[in-house]
């Protein structure tokens, strides 16, 4: 900008402590920040996190023989009002962002269970072992579950011109975001000389229906889009003239991971998809669309997989079966800047 000089910054390495990280709960590394700034991302991060991240939750039912949240069922031992509040409780993931219908029906004596839930392809159930309701040996439950996705919290969406509904439905709040937990602290790091620098150590639960590490992702785009519109001229690149992680005297705990997924091989991610050992069809139907490496077809969706010409629900089963055997799934959005920090490491390690 007109040739003015800047002073740089240090950027910080990036990673998850590999021993704690699970589908649910993980803890993340960033060292070493500028001075306050562990304070200012923690503070930051954290906000977004509860309450910028978008998810899937049931926001209104149909239970047959209920027409209001106060009725009870013969042979059910919960009234309706409990139903609705264990309904609550469902956790659900939309895998294309889209809304979708569910449901369950069962007469069975004993414990009826999210697992006993029927749902559209679209809609994924997580928490399959929580309790619904329970059941006498005459009872019979019919549920109607509608699943929508949002952001934060949303009251229930009862139309104010009537009390009860014409389909009998009845409308619940739901919190969408899939975030259960989030704390964080700052410890001092040493770059060289100095040991002002901050250490930042951002703790994140969810309930398992995205990774602790897709929703920082996603918190982390949240405020970087949002935050480009603040600018008023163009960007100082600061990441050019800024020292970057493997410039600095600066130890890197052995138990940190690069921004991975836990347990999968860059050297994997890397393969060409021949490694897949799919038939010719799903094989020429990937390279044709310019899906080369097993990373490229990860970070499609679904959805963007069918979209690929020739590329039917056959061929996406058989892929979907080759991905699982190898522990991997659609959707899995890692970056390329994640590669190359899992190499640099890797050969920093060798």
């Amino acid at each position: 900008m007109d040739g003015k000089e800047y002073q740089s910054l240090t950027i910080a390495r990036v990673g998850w402590k590999k021993s704690s990280l699970t589908a649910t709960k993980g803890e993340l590394v960033a060292q070493p920040l500028e001075p306050g700034f562990g304070t200012t991302f923690g503070n930051a991060l954290r906000r977004v996190l509860l309450g910028g991240v978008e998810g899937a939750a049931v926001t209104s039912v149909i239970i047959k023989g209920i027409n209001n949240e106060f009725s009870t069922l013969p042979g059910v031992v919960e009234d309706s009002l409990h139903i609705t509040l264990n309904i609550k409780g469902i956790v659900v993931k939309s895998k294309d962002g889209k809304p979708g219908k569910m449901h369950l029906k069962s007469n069975k004596a004993g414990a009826v269970t999210v697992a006993d839930i029927v749902a559209d392809d679209n809609i994924e159930l997580i928490n399959l072992e929580h309790v619904i309701a329970n059941l006498a040996d005459d009872g019979v439950l019919d549920v109607e579950f509608f699943v929508e996705p949002g952001r934060g919290y949303q009251p229930a969406k009862w139309p104010e011109d009537k009390k009860l509904q014409d389909d009998d439905r009845v409308y619940l709040d739901a919190m969408f975001s899939p975030v259960r937990q989030v704390a964080w602290h700052t410890e001092k790091a040493r770059v060289g000389g100095k040991i002002d620098y901050d250490k930042l150590l951002l703790t994140v639960e969810t309930d398992g229906s995205v990774s602790p590490i897709d929703v920082v992702h996603y918190a982390v785009s949240v405020i970087r889009t949002q935050m480009e519109h603040f600018l008023v001229d163009d960007e100082i690149p600061f990441n050019e003239i800024s020292h970057k992680p493997e410039d600095l005297d600066v130890a890197k705990d052995a138990n940190q991971e690069v921004l991975l997924p836990s347990g999968i091989s860059v050297d994997l991610l890397l393969k060409p998809i021949d490694e897949m050992e799919l038939s010719v069809r799903a094989h020429n139907c990937l390279i044709n669309a310019d899906i080369k490496r097993i990373v490229d077809l990860v970070n499609l969706d679904e959805e963007q997989g069918l979209n690929i010409k020739n590329f039917g629900k056959k061929s996406l089963g058989e892929v979907k079966e080759s991905m699982k055997n190898l522990g991997l799934t659609f959707g899995m959005n890692i970056p390329e800047e994640a590669l190359h920090a899992a190499l640099a490491a890797k050969s920093k390690a060798e």
